[in-house]
C-alpha cells in the first residue's frame, strides 16, 4: 500500500480553514501570517474539540493490493470516500487466481487442505465456464470472498479519523484492522499533528463497547509510524 497524493500544506490548510471562520483577512494573508507553531496549535485544537469540518479540506489517496473481497465489502461501507476497484466483470482470472487465507485456517493443517482444495476446485470450474463461452461477468458469481483484489481509495481527513476510530479497534475484523493500522501509520508519516491522537476510542476515553470490550486494549505506540 502506497500513499499516493498528499497535499503539501495540508495541516496549514486545516488551520487556515479554522481561522478563516473568524478572520476578516483573505486566505492568502492567512497562509502567509500563520507560523508553523500556530498551525500546529490550531490543528490540535480543532481535532481535540471535534470541529472536524476543517479536516475535510485535505484528501489522502491509497492504492491497496493483496486484500480480499471480504475486506473491500466492509471498506466501501465508509461512504464519504471515493473508490475504484479491479473489476471481476472485465478482468479474467483464467491463468492466475490469487486468494487470501485467514491465519486461523492457515494454522490448521486439515482446514488448510480443505480450504485450498475448495478454492482450487472453484477456480477450475471458473475456467471451465469461461472456456465454454460463459461471460466473465457471469462466471464470477462462483468466486469466493477470499478472492484477492486491488482498490484505490481516497478519503478526506475527517473520514479517515472516523475510519481509524472504528477499524483500528480490536473488535474490528482482523483483515480490515490490519489495513487500517497500516493506513494510519502511513498518514502519520506525512501529517503527524493531524493524526497524533487517531485510533480506537479507547486511546482517548473509556472503551464504549461495554460488555464487549477487549481484555488487551491497544496502546498508542501500536500505531506509531
Amino acid at each position: 500500500m502506497i500513499c499516493l497524493d498528499i497535499l503539501k500544506s495540508l495541516k496549514k490548510m486545516i488551520a487556515v480553514a479554522a481561522r478563516l471562520c473568524y478572520s476578516p483577512v483573505s486566505v492568502d494573508e492567512l497562509m502567509e501570517e500563520l507560523s508553523d507553531e500556530e498551525v500546529n496549535k490550531l490543528v490540535r485544537f480543532v481535532v481535540k474539540s471535534g470541529h472536524l469540518s476543517t479536516t475535510e479540506h485535505v484528501n489522502f489517496t491509497f492504492t491497496i493490493e493483496g486484500v480480499s473481497r471480504a475486506l473491500t465489502h466492509q471498506l466501501v461501507r465508509h461512504r464519504m470516500a471515493s473508490y475504484n476497484q479491479q473489476s471481476q466483470r472485465y478482468v479474467k482470472f483464467r491463468d492466475k487466481f490469487e486468494y487470501i487465507t485467514p491465519a486461523s485456517i492457515e494454522n490448521d493443517d486439515d482446514a488448510m487442505k480443505k480450504y485450498n482444495d475448495l478454492v482450487s476446485g472453484i477456480h477450475d470450474l471458473y475456467k471451465e465456464l469461461l472456456d465454454s463461452g460463459i461471460d466473465a461477468e457471469d462466471a464470477r458469481y462462483i468466486l469466493p470472498n477470499a478472492s484477492e483484489t486491488k482498490i484505490i481509495v481516497t478519503m478526506n481527513g475527517r473520514e479517515l479519523l472516523h475510519f481509524f476510530t472504528v477499524r483500528c479497534c480490536n473488535r474490528a475484523q482482523w483483515e480490515i484492522r490490519e489495513l487500517a493500522i497500516n493506513m494510519l501509520k502511513q498518514v502519520k508519516r506525512v501529517a503527524p499533528v493531524v493524526f497524533e491522537k487517531a485510533g480506537p476510542n479507547c486511546l482517548r476515553m473509556p472503551c464504549p463497547e461495554g460488555k464487549f470490550k477487549c481484555d488487551n486494549p491497544p496502546e498508542a505506540s501500536d500505531f506509531d509510524a
